[in-house]
């Protein structure tokens, strides 16, 4: 297929996050672009108001007859009535992995990987290219708070409206997804691992098996290219005569790395030692200590393509994050909310703990949607372990997403195991009332589904508290 000949694209389940990225870059090349998604949210909303004609029934009816490319997300059920029609028509019917693969070819990508930290560290790889005024395209799993979207370009039009083999060499920023095995479509110049934790375990079984395909990632870097993984993430079967080889870490010595951190009103100030030198008095722009970790990472890949110290620094410091990732939503003397897009037990440990050394003393309630039926029966443990950092548990039922209900599966089972002696199961309805009845002091939104929907409601009822 070639993208230059393409008029129109139809989307089945544009209100993805990654679906969505690449509706934006379809709309910027001055194709049609249309779509269906299962239910209305902020950013469907958005797209809307964008110019893109969305509807939310499953209707062949209501969906173009011939487009020249349709894309569907792997969450969509197999049974989806617009995917079977399209599947029984003579027309491209491609993956959003695929489509994505096809469009960063031409391009030295940037392909940051990982259980977790994938979707802060591209976010920020793509705001030091900004900074630097590089030619790149970025396609982000999370709404950047700097630039309000989740597709990012300093590309002149023409660079996305003609051949892009024949423009000079730009770069691609993408999130390398395992989901599905996802990742493999993609040939990075620069691979980032960030971890290879178990997850996903409906599609890969085991966690060697997780392992296994990120190593098979790892061969699918170009020749010339970079692999900056993190240190101590255990992927042992790799190749690395072809492409160089970078460690990270946060406090240990490897080839990047952050030295004389120190906190100033809630934001790092680090040195960065290289494997060539050292860039001092760096300031980020966002607290935490794992937001700091990624930006260790992030200036890896920067300084690897040849930013000038000058620009990382200024994109550090200007730097403001991702919506609903450790996303401040009310910070004043009487509270402190933040919403975080954790979902994996290694990610909620991360937060809460990340929560707890900023407001030592302070009581955490924490309110949790658990995402899959498969990830909370899988890392069930796990989960219980992280949520006992809270002092206070609101469990939400089982966001379901892709999956069926599975027996003995649900968010009572869950319960059971957090050893907390405030924690309670509660619906979507009882949240807010809930919250302005108990009047917290630390409060966090934690979850992938839609969760994100009580995020505007709750800073509303609580904003004057």
């Amino acid at each position: 297929m070639v993208i230059e000949k393409i008029k129109s694209v139809y989307f089945i389940g544009i209100g993805g996050i990654g679906m969505s990225a690449l509706a934006r870059y379809f709309v910027l090349r001055g194709i049609r672009v249309s779509g269906y998604d299962k239910t209305p949210t902020t950013l469907t909303d958005q797209l809307i108001r964008e110019g893109i004609p969305i509807h939310f029934e499953e209707n062949i009816n209501l969906i173009p007859e011939k487009p020249d490319l349709v894309i569907y997300t792997p969450a969509i059920p197999l049974d989806n009535a617009e995917f079977l029609y399209y599947k029984g028509k003579e027309l491209p019917l491609k993956k959003r992995a695929e489509v994505l693969g096809m469009i960063s070819a031409p391009h030295k990508t940037i392909a940051v990987a990982g259980t977790h930290g994938k979707t802060t560290i591209s976010t920020l790889i793509a705001h030091i290219l900004h900074c630097a005024n590089v030619d790149f395209l970025a396609f982000l799993g999370g709404i950047s708070k700097n630039y309000g979207t989740n597709f990012l370009t300093n590309s002149p039009p023409y660079h996305l409206t003609t051949s892009l083999s024949h423009q000079p060499a730009t770069f691609c920023v993408v999130e390398a997804d395992e989901y599905d095995r996802s990742f493999l479509q993609l040939a990075p110049f620069i691979a980032i691992i960030t971890s290879a934790d178990p997850d996903h375990l409906d599609i890969y079984s085991h966690p060697g098996n997780l392992k296994k395909t990120f190593e098979e990632f790892t061969s699918h870097i170009a020749t010339g290219g970079s692999l900056i993984m993190k240190q101590g993430v255990g992927l042992t079967s790799i190749q690395k005569n072809t492409y160089s080889n970078y460690s990270y870490s946060l406090h240990n010595e490897a080839g990047f790395y952050a030295k004389k951190v120190r906190v100033e009103q809630d934001l790092f100030h680090f040195d960065l030692v290289m494997p060539d030198g050292i860039i001092e008095n760096i300031v980020l722009g966002v607290p935490g200590w794992f937001n700091l970790e990624n930006a260790v990472a992030a200036l890896a890949a920067g300084h690897l393509l040849g930013i000038d110290e000058a620009y990382l620094k200024d994109a550090l410091r200007s730097y403001r994050g991702v919506q609903r990732r450790f996303d401040f939503r009310i910070r004043n003397d009487n509270l402190v909310y933040i919403d975080d897009y954790a979902h994996h037990p290694e990610e909620l440990r991360a937060c809460i703990s990340a929560v707890r050394a900023m407001y030592p003393g302070k009581k955490i309630t924490g309110v949790f949607q658990p995402h899959l039926f498969s990830r909370t029966r899988d890392l069930a443990t796990g989960f219980a372990r992280s949520l006992e950092l809270l002092d206070e548990l609101l469990l939400l039922d089982i966001y379901p997403a892709r999956e069926k209900p599975i027996k003995g599966v649900d968010s009572r089972m869950l319960l059971d195991l957090v050893q907390l002696k405030i924690k309670k199961i509660v619906t979507k309805n009882e949240v807010v009332s809930l919250l302005e009845k108990n009047k917290p002091e630390i409060l966090l939104t934690l979850g992938a589904g839609d969760i994100d929907q009580l995020v505007n409601p709750i800073t509303n009822a609580l904003s004057n508290i």
